[in-house]
C-alpha cells in the first residue's frame, strides 16, 4: 500500500508554458464548436449528475439512481422531503460541479499530480456505474472509463500531463457553456423544471439569481483554474 500511494502521489515535473496554452486552446475550441461539443457535452453531463448524486448522499437524501441520456441530458432520482437544505444544496451542486471538480483538477494538475488525479477520475466513474439505472448510461461510463484506464496503464508521463491539462480545462470551459444554454432556454420558456426554477421554487430568490450564482462561480472557477496552472512568475518570464 506504502508503494502504491507513493506512485498515486509522485510529483511529474511541470510543461512548458506552451504546451498549457495550447491545452487551453484545444479545450475552449471543443467547447466553443458546436459539433465537438455536441460529442462531449455528455462528459460534463456526468459530472453535473455526479455532483448532485454526492452533495444527495452528503445530505443524507435516500439515492434512487442516476439515468444518461442520447441527448446529453440527466437526471439524478432521489428521495427524501420535497424542500428543505438537503433538496436545495442537491439542486444547486448540478451546475456547480463541472467547474469544482475542474478546479480541484487544476490544482492537482498544477502540483504535478497527474496520476493521483487520473485515478481519482477512474474511481468517480466507478461509483457513477454503480449508480446508473439504464444502458446508454452505463455504456458511455464504461466507455469513459476503459479511455481513462488505458490512459493511465499504457501512455507515457507527458502524454498524461497533455491529456490531463486539456481535460481540466475542458470541464473548466464546459461548466459554463451549460449555464449560459440554461438561461438561453429559460428566455424561450423551454426550461421549466430546470435547476434555476426549482431553486426558485423551493427558496424566495427568483430563477435568474440562481443562474447568475452558476455563472459567477464558474467563471471565477477558470480564473481559479487559469492562475494555478498558469502561474504569474512564468508569465513574467514569457
Amino acid at each position: 500500500m506504502d508503494k502504491l500511494w507513493a506512485h498515486l502521489v509522485e510529483a511529474q515535473p511541470p510543461p512548458e508554458l506552451w504546451v498549457v496554452a495550447l491545452s487551453a486552446l484545444a479545450a475552449f475550441a471543443i467547447v466553443a464548436y458546436r459539433p465537438s461539443w455536441h460529442l462531449s457535452r455528455g462528459l460534463v453531463t456526468i459530472a453535473h449528475e455526479g455532483g448532485h448524486a454526492l452533495v444527495a448522499l452528503l445530505s443524507r437524501r435516500q439515492l434512487q439512481g442516476i439515468r444518461l441520456h442520447s441527448d446529453t441530458s440527466g437526471v439524478t432520482l432521489t428521495r427524501g422531503r420535497p424542500t428543505g437544505p438537503g433538496m436545495i444544496f442537491t439542486a444547486l451542486a448540478g451546475y456547480l460541479a463541472p467547474s469544482l471538480l475542474g478546479l480541484a483538477g487544476a490544482w492537482l494538475t498544477a502540483e504535478g499530480r497527474v496520476t493521483l488525479l487520473v485515478w481519482s477520475v477512474l474511481g468517480f466513474l466507478v461509483c457513477m456505474l454503480l449508480l446508473i439505472r439504464n444502458l446508454y448510461g452505463a455504456l458511455i461510463l464504461l466507455v469513459t472509463g476503459g479511455a481513462v484506464f488505458a490512459l493511465s496503464m499504457y501512455a507515457p508521463g507527458d502524454i498524461q500531463m497533455i491529456v490531463a491539462h486539456v481535460a481540466v480545462w475542458f470541464l473548466l470551459f464546459g461548466g459554463v457553456r451549460p449555464i449560459l444554454e440554461l438561461q438561453h432556454k429559460r428566455r424561450r420558456g423551454q426550461a421549466p423544471d430546470s435547476d434555476a426554477d426549482q431553486l426558485a421554487r423551493l427558496t424566495f430568490l427568483p430563477g435568474g439569481f440562481y443562474v447568475l450564482f452558476f455563472l459567477l462561480v464558474g467563471a471565477a472557477s477558470v480564473a481559479g483554474g487559469a492562475w494555478l496552472m498558469v502561474p504569474v512568475t512564468e508569465l513574467a518570464w514569457w
